[in-house]
C-alpha cells in the first residue's frame, strides 16, 4: 500500500454512516470520529496543507461549520490567515453576501466585507462536497470581494451528487482537490 492509499483508509475508516439523518432516506457522513482520532485528524489536516502550500495561498476561507473545524488548523499550519464564510446575519459589520439555490429553497453566505483583498489567494476549504451549491457561491463571494480562487480541497466529495459539475464552472480552472470520492 502507498502512503495516500494509507490515509485514505485511515480517513475512509474514521468517517460513520448515520442512516435517516437529517431526514428519512439520507446517509449522513459523520466525521466527528475522524476529528477525535488525533492521528487521523493530524493526517487529513497534513494533506490539506499540502494542498494549500502547491496552491500558493495566502488565506484559507472555511465554509460554516464544519469548513471551520477543518480549515483553522490548515490556516495555522501552514502559516496563514484564516477567513470563516459564514450563513447570513452571523457576521457583525459591513459584509459582503452571496444568495444562492438550494434544492429545495435558498441561501445566502456572508464573509466581512474588509477580510479579503486583490493580494489574497484563497483555498477554500469544507468537509463534503455534495451538490456543489455552497462550494460554488463561496467562491463567487470570494472573488466578488477582490481575491483570487486558487483552489476548493474537500475531505470527501459525494461523487453521486453531481456537484463537481455544478461548482467547477465557477472555479474557472483552479483545482477541485476531493481527499475522497464517495
Amino acid at each position: 500500500m502507498t502512503e495516500t492509499t494509507d490515509a485514505s483508509a485511515l480517513l475512509l475508516s474514521r468517517i460513520r454512516d448515520v442512516e435517516d439523518h437529517p431526514e428519512p432516506g439520507v446517509m449522513f457522513k459523520d466525521i466527528t470520529p475522524l476529528l477525535a482520532d488525533p492521528k487521523a485528524f493530524a493526517v487529513l489536516s497534513d494533506a490539506l496543507v499540502g494542498i494549500a502550500e502547491a496552491t500558493g495561498a495566502t488565506k484559507v476561507v472555511g465554509l460554516e461549520a464544519r469548513g471551520f473545524i477543518l480549515g483553522a488548523p490548515v490556516a495555522v499550519q501552514a502559516g496563514l490567515g484564516f477567513i470563516p464564510v459564514r450563513k447570513a446575519g452571523k457576521l457583525p459589520g459591513a459584509t459582503l453576501s452571496q444568495a444562492y439555490d438550494l434544492e429545495y429553497g435558498s441561501a445566502e453566505i456572508e464573509v466581512h466585507a474588509e477580510d479579503l483583498t486583490a493580494a489574497d489567494r484563497v483555498l477554500v476549504i469544507d468537509d463534503v462536497l455534495a451538490t456543489g451549491g455552497t462550494a460554488e457561491a463561496s467562491v463567487r463571494l470570494i472573488r466578488r470581494a477582490g481575491a483570487e480562487v486558487v483552489g476548493l480541497a474537500v475531505l470527501m466529495e459525494l461523487g453521486f451528487l453531481g456537484g463537481r459539475a455544478r461548482v467547477e464552472p465557477a472555479l474557472a480552472g483552479a483545482p477541485l482537490e476531493a481527499l475522497l470520492t464517495l
